[in-house]
């Protein structure tokens, strides 16, 4: 064990000892125990060693989810190399940008993908490690090594020359929308304490098997990451599961399902879950709703929502098939773990919190620009920022990281710039990301507000806000509508609607209806590409 902190691959070889025959990870018919597990992602490491991979060396996901996702990362943490996530919907501008962003030396790679990373070696040299999953596609090609010959490649356990350490890192690459991806640095043993910090009991700062033992005394959870593994709530969760000895269930399809999704919480008897706000709520609920004695949830006890927000409605409707169920929203991101959450119950639901209010974390406050603490109750606003255990910064942007990690009278904080005020109570109030406000007559709108309002109406199934240029305004408010089937767009409802809801500036100027609001895997709108759509829209007619 290391002495001064926390490492993941320690952790789970640890699990892999003590349950050896323990379930770690699910994917249709296919089961892998621990020493499965362990073993596997043994040759993984031994064969990007063996390949010339040094220390802290980036090595890229260009997968879906699966079960070699989380078992080659595994790997990686093994050889103290560092997993860097891949967006699968990036163009090849935007991968090549990334893995040479990220020094990246191997890339693993979905069979499906084998025809765009023959047409990009080229364009990324540093790579000299391809890994090919397959996926039924087609043969691996002769420039890359098939994942089953690299995880069955080690005879023992694969520990590196130069050992791990809790400063090992993991990079997580955010953002893409609306800019280049830039690689968020966390130090393991900050992950993990970061991670663990909701914990009733948390481990020690300094490690220990005998307490880390005494905390995981058998095979833990079993975790279904709805979102994907290239995002941080996907990756975060089940990563941490497999810390608590659990195992990960991923789904076959690759694309969400809720009906895919419901048939495995019930054959798998899945207890918690990683879903995106109402993207993944709204479906699971309306299939629930349509056949409401078709599944048995009754061992699913936690979803756990990040990113985006997570309507009320939805959750109390989701009470309605599981009253057991813990739902907990978690103001959180790549940059900040754990700012603030909300947790809804059966108990809770009879006076709910409303949406996008949030109970601050210990290590969380809202500060102004200028570095003063936003006071409950002021009606003053500022961005949400964490102390404490924090990311490195952003691998190879030194610009970025003094922006978002900032010193506040010797204290770091992370602001990742999400906006919000303080309540009477104490309670955080979100507003959402500055870099999405509109400025219409002077006043700032943030979008998520307003289309948090529209989709409480029954005729909405999802929406998104943008600002137009406006010659009177500035910007001028307009929301793009996704009606429910059967529903169509009736703008001056809607606007009134917002209105009852939300001071009256806050309402839509023009209100367009849209066959979908196209939100990423992740729950997250292009609100570049949504602003285009709205102008071509209006400009049309």
């Amino acid at each position: 064990m290391t002495a001064a902190g926390w490492n993941l691959a320690e952790i789970w070889e640890r699990n892999a000892d003590r349950f050896p025959d323990a379930i770690a990870q699910v994917c249709g018919d296919r089961t892998s125990t621990w020493a499965e597990f362990d073993r596997r992602a043994d040759g993984i490491a031994a064969t990007l060693l063996a390949a010339g991979a040094q220390r802290q060396d980036k090595v890229a996901h260009y997968l879906y989810n699966c079960p070699e996702y989380l078992e080659s990362m595994f790997g990686l943490f093994k050889a103290a190399l560092v997993p860097v996530n891949t967006n699968y919907r990036y163009s090849d501008d935007e991968l090549v940008y990334l893995w040479d962003n990220a020094d990246a030396v191997a890339v693993i790679f979905h069979g499906t993908f084998a025809d765009r990373c023959q047409h990009l070696r080229a364009r990324v040299p540093g790579v000299h490690t391809w890994i090919w999953v397959d996926d039924g596609s087609g043969p691996c090609p002769d420039w890359a090594v098939p994942y089953e010959t690299a995880a069955a490649f080690a005879t023992g356990r694969t520990v590196p020359s130069w050992g791990r350490s809790p400063d090992d890192l993991y990079i997580l690459y955010t953002g893409g929308t609306t800019g280049m991806p830039k690689g968020v640095m966390w130090r393991q043993d900050d992950m993990i304490g970061s991670l663990d910090a909701p914990s009733k009991r948390p481990l020690p700062p300094a490690p220990g098997w005998d307490d880390f033992d005494e905390r995981i005394a058998k095979p833990g959870p079993r975790n279904l990451p709805a979102a994907p593994l290239m995002h941080g709530t996907g990756a975060f969760n089940a990563m941490w599961n497999l810390a608590l000895a659990g195992s990960v269930v991923t789904l076959e399809g690759r694309h969400f399902d809720p009906v895919e999704m419901l048939d495995t919480v019930q054959r798998h008897r899945v207890n918690s879950m990683s879903i995106v706000g109402d993207a993944f709520a709204k479906p699971i609920l309306r299939a629930l709703d349509a056949e409401p004695d078709r599944w048995d949830v009754s061992s699913l006890r936690v979803i756990v929502s990040s990113g985006v927000m997570w309507a009320t409605e939805t959750k109390q409707g989701l009470l309605r098939h599981n009253q057991r169920l813990i739902m907990i929203d978690s103001l959180g991101s790549s940059e900040a773990i754990g700012m603030a959450s909300q947790t809804t119950t059966a108990e809770s639901a009879g006076a709910p919190a409303k949406t996008a209010t949030f109970s601050l974390g210990p290590n969380t406050k809202v500060l102004t620009e200028d570095g003063r603490e936003v006071q409950p109750g002021s009606g003053e606003r500022g961005r949400v920022a964490l102390r404490g255990r924090t990311p490195v910064g952003y691998y190879k942007d030194e610009a970025k990281s003094a922006a978002t990690f900032v010193l506040v009278d010797g204290v770091r904080w992370s602001i990742p710039g999400d906006w919000a005020e303080v309540a009477a109570d104490g309670t955080l109030i979100l507003y959402g990301r500055g870099s999405q406000c509109i400025n219409t007559g002077g006043e700032k709108v943030f979008p998520e507000e307003v289309e948090e309002v529209l989709k409480q109406h029954p005729s909405v199934a999802d929406a998104a806000v943008v600002g137009v240029p406006d010659e009177r305004f500035g910007q001028a408010i307009t929301a793009l509508v996704e009606p429910h089937t059967g529903h169509d767009v009736d703008e001056a409802a809607l606007v009134a609607h917002v209105k009852a809801h939300l001071a009256h500036y806050k309402a839509p100027k023009r209100v367009l209806s849209i066959h979908s609001v196209g939100r990423a895997p992740n729950g997250k709108l292009d609100y570049k590409r949504l602003t285009a759509q709205a102008l071509d829209t209006l400009a049309a007619g």
